[in-house]
């Protein structure tokens, strides 16, 4: 499927609302119409059809922490995990992707970022980034947050680090400056202005986020606390705060890393309060999973990637019983209302940019589309980086 305009033939939508089987029109990289059928594009010489033959098609997943320059560092230089290649998304189904940084806000600087950024993009993709990192003050490369993500296309928000022992240690007066800049940055830019906060297993957990929605008229929007799958203590926190109007994003879980999947912690979520509407799932994607001992030394390091999606997909729908259109909302249509790209990205709508994945009655991957291009096929990536083999 190479030309301007493509037709899919016999979708069972998923958008993720399930619309049941229609015909899906694409003109250059958006969604034109969606209808039960769509005819008169037969032998036309500008058009590609292709049948889906009653397989789901669903909007391309958008994975909101990905370290797409590479995490890690906590056992040394040799420790840092390599930055990520283009197929390694498409062919998991993540067509946007939010780059950010992780514990090395020092090697694995923000220019890196943003240059790795704009080659995502340019290569097939979307990709947005935040600006920060662990540290506090927040790195930046205008002067300040506010100035990044005004002046950067690319950047829609911040990056911070709580209750871990690898981050500054934010006091609450700081904790409400840094998320007071990113919204401001935010306002004046139309973007997100969304403050992405490393959780870690700290024993205040969410109780500085508490207090600074409690003590100022910073929006309960602007704080998206992730990795709140890691205990059931955390995420209770997490249920609080949804029931609040905020919004919790939970890391999926590699099995052959972890044998905690992020599906029963979603579950645990949902039938105690949470609205699935409040929850993501993110990948982690090149970050880190470094073991501590008691004494907080490493003692061993992995690290993950964007498969892990599909594989909580799957938990959600066959584990968990969740429905599929309710699973599907939290890798497509909650991200992106939080990244601000509601009815752009993350929807099967007319108007919505054409990134679709086709999945199989076993939610295996067949066909992946990104920005109008067939990006992946039956497991074979078509859209690849420059370097890439």
């Amino acid at each position: 499927m190479n030309k301007m305009i493509k037709l899919i033939k016999n979708a069972d939508i998923y958008a993720p609302e399930h619309l049941g089987l229609k015909d899906i029109l694409i003109c250059g990289n958006k969604i034109a119409r969606i209808d039960d059928s769509i005819e008169g594009y037969d032998n036309l010489p500008d058009v590609d059809i292709y049948d889906a033959r009653g397989m789901i098609v669903a909007p391309g997943l958008i994975d909101m922490h990905v370290h797409i320059t590479g995490g890690g560092g906590e056992q040394g230089p040799t420790s840092r995990v390599p930055e990520i290649n283009l197929s390694e998304l498409l062919l998991n189904g993540v067509t946007t992707c939010v780059g950010l940084l992780g514990t090395d806000g020092t090697t694995r600087s923000l220019e890196n970022l943003l240059s790795k950024c704009k080659a995502l993009n340019e290569e097939g993709m979307t990709c947005y980034m935040l600006t920060g990192a662990y540290q506090y003050p927040s790195p930046n490369l205008m002067g300040n947050v506010i100035r990044d993500i005004m002046l950067i296309d690319e950047c829609i928000g911040t990056k911070i680090a709580l209750s871990d022992h690898r981050a500054s240690n934010l006091s609450c007066d700081e904790l409400i400056r840094v998320a007071s800049d990113t919204r401001m940055g935010g306002l004046l830019s139309g973007k997100a202005g969304m403050l992405c906060m490393h959780m870690g297993v700290g024993k205040n957990m969410l109780n500085d986020v508490f207090y600074a929605i409690d003590h100022t008229e910073i929006p309960i929007s602007t704080f998206l606390p992730t990795h709140m799958g890691r205990n059931i203590p955390l995420v209770s926190q997490g249920i609080r705060l949804t029931e609040m109007g905020g919004n919790i994003d939970i890391t999926a879980s590699d099995p052959a890393i972890s044998d905690k999947a992020a599906s029963d912690m979603i579950a645990y979520a949902l039938r105690n309060g949470a609205s699935a509407d409040s929850i993501t799932i993110s990948s982690d994607g090149c970050g880190s999973q470094p073991r501590f001992d008691e004494k907080g030394e490493c003692i061993g390091l992995d690290y993950t990637s964007p498969k892990v999606l599909l594989i909580e997909l799957k938990n959600c729908v066959f584990k968990e019983d969740i429905p599929l259109e309710v699973a599907l909302k939290f890798l497509t249509k909650n991200p992106a209302r939080i990244i601000g790209k509601a009815g752009v990205k993350g929807e099967v709508k007319m108007g919505a940019d054409a990134d679709l994945v086709v999945l199989n009655e076993n939610l295996d991957i067949v066909h992946v589309m990104a920005k109008g291009e067939h990006a992946a096929d039956n497991g074979n990536a078509i859209l690849k980086g420059r370097f890439e083999k």
